[in-house]
C-alpha cells in the first residue's frame, strides 16, 4: 500500500514532518479494523472524521445550522493536530 500513498511534499522537501502527516496510514490503518494503531499514528483521525460528517451535514441538511459544531470542531482538530505535532517534535 506504501506505493500508492501520495508523499509528504513538506517532509520531501524540508525534511520536517507536517501537522498532517499520518493521516493516510492512519486511514488505512482505520479500514483494516486497527482503531488503536490509527489513533497512535494520528491522534486526530476521529474528530477529523466527525468533522466532515458535520460539514457534509451542513451542505445536505439546510434546515439546520450547523456553524457552531463546525467552529468547535475545527478548533478542536487544531488543537490535536499542534499537540501532536509539537508531541512529534519534542520526541
Amino acid at each position: 500500500m506504501e506505493e500508492y500513498m501520495i508523499p509528504c511534499m513538506n517532509k520531501k522537501l524540508f525534511g520536517v514532518e507536517c501537522m498532517g502527516c499520518g493521516t493516510q496510514r492512519a486511514l488505512i490503518l482505520l479500514s483494516e479494523g486497527n482503531f488503536v494503531a490509527a489513533f497512535k499514528m494520528f491522534p486526530a483521525l476521529y474528530t477529523l472524521i466527525l468533522f466532515f460528517i458535520i460539514v457534509a451535514l451542513h451542505f445536505i441538511d439546510k434546515s439546520r445550522s450547523y456553524t457552531k459544531a463546525i467552529t468547535y470542531l475545527a478548533v478542536i482538530n487544531g488543537i490535536i493536530m499542534l499537540t501532536n505535532y509539537i508531541y512529534k517534535i519534542l520526541n
